[in-house]
Protein backbone atom coordinates (compact mmCIF):
# COMPACT_ATOMS: atom_id res chain seq x y z
CA UNK A 1 0.00 0.00 0.00
CA UNK A 2 1.19 2.95 -1.04
CA UNK A 3 1.72 6.46 1.18
CA UNK A 4 -1.88 8.26 1.81
CA UNK A 5 -0.54 11.10 0.72
CA UNK A 6 1.56 10.76 -1.91
CA UNK A 7 5.36 11.69 -2.18
CA UNK A 8 5.11 14.29 0.85
CA UNK A 9 5.62 13.49 4.61
CA UNK A 10 4.69 15.14 7.22
CA UNK A 11 7.11 16.39 9.96
CA UNK A 12 5.89 15.91 13.56
CA UNK A 13 8.61 18.37 14.82
CA UNK A 14 9.62 19.88 17.98
CA UNK A 15 6.52 19.86 21.08
CA UNK A 16 7.21 23.43 22.00
CA UNK A 17 4.91 25.90 23.56
CA UNK A 18 4.85 29.02 21.48
CA UNK A 19 6.60 31.30 23.68
CA UNK A 20 9.69 28.75 23.38
CA UNK A 21 10.10 28.50 19.79
CA UNK A 22 11.97 31.53 19.64
CA UNK A 23 14.72 30.70 22.46
CA UNK A 24 14.88 27.55 21.16
CA UNK A 25 15.23 28.06 17.43
CA UNK A 26 17.54 30.66 18.19
CA UNK A 27 19.80 28.17 20.67
CA UNK A 28 19.57 25.92 17.68
CA UNK A 29 20.93 28.37 15.05
CA UNK A 30 24.01 29.80 17.54
CA UNK A 31 24.89 26.01 18.54
CA UNK A 32 24.61 25.24 14.26
CA UNK A 33 27.07 28.33 13.35
CA UNK A 34 29.75 28.15 16.38
CA UNK A 35 29.66 24.51 15.01
CA UNK A 36 30.04 24.92 11.47
CA UNK A 37 32.60 28.31 12.03
CA UNK A 38 34.78 25.74 14.65
CA UNK A 39 35.04 22.82 12.35
CA UNK A 40 35.34 24.82 9.24
CA UNK A 41 37.87 27.01 10.68
CA UNK A 42 39.94 23.25 11.94
CA UNK A 43 39.79 21.49 8.67
CA UNK A 44 40.74 24.29 6.45
CA UNK A 45 43.68 24.81 9.10
CA UNK A 46 44.64 20.97 8.91
CA UNK A 47 44.44 21.13 5.49
CA UNK A 48 46.36 24.39 4.75
CA UNK A 49 49.25 24.44 6.85
CA UNK A 50 51.87 20.73 6.06
CA UNK A 51 53.00 20.87 9.03
CA UNK A 52 50.03 19.44 10.71
CA UNK A 53 49.40 16.39 7.30
CA UNK A 54 50.04 14.00 10.38
CA UNK A 55 47.89 11.19 10.74
CA UNK A 56 46.07 12.62 14.29
CA UNK A 57 45.25 15.46 12.73
CA UNK A 58 44.05 14.25 9.38
CA UNK A 59 41.60 12.33 11.50
CA UNK A 60 40.66 14.70 13.21
CA UNK A 61 39.68 16.86 9.83
CA UNK A 62 37.80 13.66 9.07
CA UNK A 63 35.48 14.07 12.52
CA UNK A 64 35.46 17.59 11.79
CA UNK A 65 34.02 17.25 8.33
CA UNK A 66 31.41 14.19 9.43
CA UNK A 67 29.92 16.43 11.77
CA UNK A 68 29.89 19.01 9.22
CA UNK A 69 27.76 16.62 6.59
CA UNK A 70 25.74 15.36 9.44
CA UNK A 71 24.96 18.83 11.40
CA UNK A 72 24.31 21.10 7.61
CA UNK A 73 21.46 17.95 6.47
CA UNK A 74 19.41 18.09 9.63
CA UNK A 75 19.56 21.25 11.50
CA UNK A 76 18.59 23.90 8.86
CA UNK A 77 15.80 22.67 8.07
CA UNK A 78 14.72 21.93 11.29
CA UNK A 79 15.26 25.68 11.72
CA UNK A 80 13.34 26.46 8.46
CA UNK A 81 10.30 23.98 10.04
CA UNK A 82 10.31 25.99 12.98
CA UNK A 83 9.16 29.25 11.61
CA UNK A 84 6.55 27.90 9.87
CA UNK A 85 2.85 26.41 10.87
CA UNK A 86 3.05 22.79 11.46
CA UNK A 87 0.88 21.85 8.83
CA UNK A 88 3.39 23.17 6.58
CA UNK A 89 6.15 20.73 7.98
CA UNK A 90 6.64 18.87 4.83
CA UNK A 91 9.61 16.70 3.09
CA UNK A 92 9.05 14.80 0.25
CA UNK A 93 9.75 10.91 0.97
CA UNK A 94 13.22 10.79 -1.11
CA UNK A 95 14.52 13.54 0.50
CA UNK A 96 13.70 11.85 3.99
CA UNK A 97 15.21 8.25 2.88
CA UNK A 98 18.39 10.58 2.26
CA UNK A 99 18.10 12.56 5.37
CA UNK A 100 18.04 9.30 7.43
CA UNK A 101 20.83 7.79 5.67
CA UNK A 102 22.96 10.65 6.42
CA UNK A 103 21.66 10.90 9.68
CA UNK A 104 23.06 7.22 10.59
CA UNK A 105 25.81 7.67 8.62
CA UNK A 106 27.00 10.43 10.73
CA UNK A 107 26.57 8.54 14.30
CA UNK A 108 28.47 5.34 12.48
CA UNK A 109 31.36 7.39 11.07
CA UNK A 110 31.55 9.26 14.04
CA UNK A 111 32.01 5.85 16.33
CA UNK A 112 34.67 4.76 13.22
CA UNK A 113 36.88 7.04 12.96
CA UNK A 114 37.33 7.44 16.90
CA UNK A 115 38.13 3.90 16.62
CA UNK A 116 40.97 4.68 14.33
CA UNK A 117 42.03 7.46 16.64
CA UNK A 118 42.33 5.38 19.50
CA UNK A 119 44.53 3.39 17.54
CA UNK A 120 46.56 5.64 16.26
CA UNK A 121 47.28 7.17 20.07
CA UNK A 122 48.27 3.08 20.97
CA UNK A 123 50.70 3.59 18.20
CA UNK A 124 52.05 7.14 19.31
CA UNK A 125 52.54 6.04 22.93
CA UNK A 126 53.38 2.42 22.84
CA UNK A 127 56.00 1.97 19.92
CA UNK A 128 57.43 5.51 19.51
CA UNK A 129 59.83 4.51 17.11
CA UNK A 130 57.83 2.48 14.77
CA UNK A 131 55.33 5.11 14.25
CA UNK A 132 56.06 6.56 11.21
CA UNK A 133 56.26 2.96 9.77
CA UNK A 134 53.24 1.51 11.09
CA UNK A 135 51.07 4.82 10.58
CA UNK A 136 52.44 5.74 7.02
CA UNK A 137 50.77 7.53 4.52
CA UNK A 138 49.55 4.21 3.08
CA UNK A 139 48.41 3.11 5.92
CA UNK A 140 46.40 6.23 7.18
CA UNK A 141 44.35 6.05 3.51
CA UNK A 142 43.33 2.73 3.88
CA UNK A 143 42.01 3.16 7.83
CA UNK A 144 39.95 6.66 6.49
CA UNK A 145 38.86 3.98 3.67
CA UNK A 146 37.66 1.73 5.83
CA UNK A 147 36.36 4.32 8.85
CA UNK A 148 34.00 5.13 5.55
CA UNK A 149 33.34 2.68 3.87
CA UNK A 150 32.37 -0.20 6.92
CA UNK A 151 29.95 2.77 8.10
CA UNK A 152 28.76 3.38 4.75
CA UNK A 153 28.07 -0.95 3.87
CA UNK A 154 26.25 -1.07 7.18
CA UNK A 155 24.21 2.08 6.74
CA UNK A 156 23.15 0.92 3.48
CA UNK A 157 21.93 -2.11 4.12
CA UNK A 158 19.79 -0.56 7.59
CA UNK A 159 18.03 2.13 4.87
CA UNK A 160 17.61 -0.61 2.46
CA UNK A 161 15.53 -2.74 4.34
CA UNK A 162 13.36 0.57 5.43
CA UNK A 163 13.06 1.68 1.57
CA UNK A 164 11.69 -1.76 0.85
CA UNK A 165 8.49 -1.67 2.62
CA UNK A 166 5.40 -0.32 1.11
CA UNK A 167 4.06 2.55 2.84
CA UNK A 168 0.54 3.49 4.49
CA UNK A 169 1.34 6.03 7.23
CA UNK A 170 2.31 9.72 6.10
CA UNK A 171 3.50 11.42 9.62
CA UNK A 172 7.18 11.15 10.63
CA UNK A 173 6.97 11.22 14.58
CA UNK A 174 10.34 12.65 14.67
CA UNK A 175 11.71 15.97 14.20
CA UNK A 176 14.15 14.47 11.24
CA UNK A 177 14.26 11.90 9.72
CA UNK A 178 16.13 8.60 10.58
CA UNK A 179 15.55 4.78 10.06
CA UNK A 180 12.87 4.34 12.79
CA UNK A 181 11.01 7.01 11.37
CA UNK A 182 11.01 5.07 7.75
CA UNK A 183 10.23 1.70 8.74
CA UNK A 184 7.34 3.26 11.02
CA UNK A 185 5.42 4.18 8.02
CA UNK A 186 5.03 0.97 7.15
CA UNK A 187 1.75 -1.25 8.24
CA UNK A 188 3.88 -4.23 7.05
CA UNK A 189 6.24 -6.66 9.69
CA UNK A 190 9.10 -4.73 10.60
CA UNK A 191 10.46 -8.00 12.30
CA UNK A 192 14.06 -7.83 10.00
CA UNK A 193 14.37 -4.19 10.40
CA UNK A 194 14.20 -4.46 14.22
CA UNK A 195 16.62 -7.03 14.46
CA UNK A 196 19.12 -6.17 11.98
CA UNK A 197 18.89 -2.88 13.43
CA UNK A 198 19.33 -4.05 17.39
CA UNK A 199 22.35 -6.25 15.30
CA UNK A 200 23.65 -3.32 14.05
CA UNK A 201 23.68 -0.96 17.59
CA UNK A 202 25.39 -4.09 19.07
CA UNK A 203 27.69 -4.93 16.81
CA UNK A 204 28.79 -0.65 16.48
CA UNK A 205 29.13 -0.12 20.09
CA UNK A 206 30.43 -3.87 21.19
CA UNK A 207 33.52 -3.08 18.62
CA UNK A 208 33.39 0.69 19.58
CA UNK A 209 33.46 0.39 22.79
CA UNK A 210 35.74 -2.99 23.19
CA UNK A 211 38.36 -1.08 21.31
CA UNK A 212 38.47 1.43 22.65
CA UNK A 213 39.07 -0.05 26.31
CA UNK A 214 41.34 -2.29 25.05
CA UNK A 215 43.58 0.35 23.72
CA UNK A 216 43.60 2.51 26.79
CA UNK A 217 44.34 -0.90 28.88
CA UNK A 218 47.62 -1.49 26.92
CA UNK A 219 48.39 2.09 26.90
CA UNK A 220 47.40 2.35 30.98
CA UNK A 221 49.67 -1.13 30.94
CA UNK A 222 52.51 0.54 29.17
CA UNK A 223 52.92 3.54 31.52
CA UNK A 224 52.91 1.57 34.31
CA UNK A 225 56.02 -0.26 33.11
CA UNK A 226 58.14 2.05 32.15
CA UNK A 227 57.70 4.42 34.63
CA UNK A 228 58.15 7.58 32.79
CA UNK A 229 56.71 10.66 34.05
CA UNK A 230 57.45 12.60 30.47
CA UNK A 231 55.49 9.27 28.84
CA UNK A 232 52.64 9.51 31.44
CA UNK A 233 52.34 12.98 30.59
CA UNK A 234 52.23 12.66 26.78
CA UNK A 235 49.37 9.71 27.45
CA UNK A 236 47.56 11.89 29.61
CA UNK A 237 47.39 14.86 27.51
CA UNK A 238 46.49 13.23 24.23
CA UNK A 239 44.68 10.14 25.61
CA UNK A 240 41.90 12.20 27.76
CA UNK A 241 40.91 14.81 24.91
CA UNK A 242 40.27 11.47 22.39
CA UNK A 243 38.09 9.69 25.76
CA UNK A 244 36.44 13.15 26.57
CA UNK A 245 35.37 13.49 22.59
CA UNK A 246 34.16 9.70 22.26
CA UNK A 247 32.51 9.78 26.36
CA UNK A 248 30.62 12.49 24.74
CA UNK A 249 29.27 11.11 21.83
CA UNK A 250 28.53 7.75 23.36
CA UNK A 251 26.34 9.45 26.04
CA UNK A 252 24.90 11.63 23.65
CA UNK A 253 23.89 8.34 21.43
CA UNK A 254 22.61 6.06 24.35
CA UNK A 255 20.73 8.87 25.79
CA UNK A 256 18.62 9.05 22.67
CA UNK A 257 18.41 5.04 22.05
CA UNK A 258 16.73 4.54 25.13
CA UNK A 259 14.90 7.54 25.13
CA UNK A 260 13.29 5.37 22.00
CA UNK A 261 11.89 2.86 24.60
CA UNK A 262 10.11 5.40 26.47
CA UNK A 263 6.99 7.04 24.50
CA UNK A 264 6.66 9.47 27.49
CA UNK A 265 9.19 11.13 27.04
CA UNK A 266 8.87 11.71 23.12
CA UNK A 267 10.13 15.16 23.78
CA UNK A 268 12.91 14.76 25.81
CA UNK A 269 13.77 12.33 22.86
CA UNK A 270 13.24 14.87 20.26
CA UNK A 271 15.32 17.54 21.90
CA UNK A 272 18.06 15.19 22.73
CA UNK A 273 18.52 14.09 19.28
CA UNK A 274 18.70 17.43 17.63
CA UNK A 275 21.78 17.76 20.16
CA UNK A 276 23.52 15.17 19.38
CA UNK A 277 23.60 16.96 15.61
CA UNK A 278 24.92 20.44 17.42
CA UNK A 279 26.90 19.34 20.82
CA UNK A 280 29.59 17.08 20.14
CA UNK A 281 30.32 19.34 16.50
CA UNK A 282 30.78 22.38 18.58
CA UNK A 283 32.31 20.75 21.65
CA UNK A 284 35.16 18.56 19.87
CA UNK A 285 37.01 21.43 18.20
CA UNK A 286 37.07 23.37 21.91
CA UNK A 287 38.41 20.21 23.12
CA UNK A 288 41.13 19.09 20.23
CA UNK A 289 41.84 22.90 19.87
CA UNK A 290 42.83 23.53 23.90
CA UNK A 291 44.74 20.21 23.55
CA UNK A 292 46.99 20.13 20.99
CA UNK A 293 49.79 22.36 21.37
CA UNK A 294 50.10 22.77 17.31
CA UNK A 295 46.49 24.03 16.78
CA UNK A 296 47.18 27.07 19.88
CA UNK A 297 50.06 27.42 18.30
CA UNK A 298 49.00 28.44 14.68
CA UNK A 299 46.00 29.96 16.02
CA UNK A 300 47.99 32.29 18.57
CA UNK A 301 50.20 32.85 15.18
CA UNK A 302 46.92 33.75 12.67
CA UNK A 303 45.70 35.95 15.48
CA UNK A 304 48.68 37.76 15.86
CA UNK A 305 49.34 38.13 12.43
CA UNK A 306 45.80 39.40 11.61
CA UNK A 307 45.16 41.56 14.59
CA UNK A 308 48.23 42.71 16.61
CA UNK A 309 50.58 42.85 14.30
CA UNK A 310 48.82 45.41 11.54
CA UNK A 311 48.06 47.06 14.72
CA UNK A 312 51.45 47.65 15.47
CA UNK A 313 52.28 48.09 12.13
CA UNK A 314 50.14 51.48 11.74
CA UNK A 315 50.95 52.51 15.25
CA UNK A 316 55.00 53.37 13.93
CA UNK A 317 53.85 54.48 10.62
CA UNK A 318 51.89 57.43 12.83
CA UNK A 319 54.60 57.62 14.99
CA UNK A 320 56.78 58.03 11.73
CA UNK A 321 59.44 55.15 12.83
CA UNK A 322 58.46 53.00 10.03
CA UNK A 323 58.79 54.00 6.06
CA UNK A 324 56.36 52.67 3.87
Amino acid sequence: MENVSGALLQLEGLSLPHSSVLPVFCCILLSYVLMMLMNLGNSVLILKERSLHQPMYLLLCNLCINDIIGGTHVIPPLLFNMLRAPEEHLISYSACVTQAFVSHLFGTTSHTILMIMAFDRYVAICNPLHYSTIMSGRMLVKLMAFAWGVALVLVSVLIGLSVRLSRCRSVVTNPYCDNASLFKLSCESTLINNVYGLLFTALLLSASIGSTLLTYLRITLVCLRRHSSSLNRRALQTCSTHLLVYLLLLLSGVVVITLHRFPEYTHHRKMTAVILFTGPGTVNPIIYGVQCRDIRCFIFVLVLSYYYIPRFHFGLVEQGLLLV
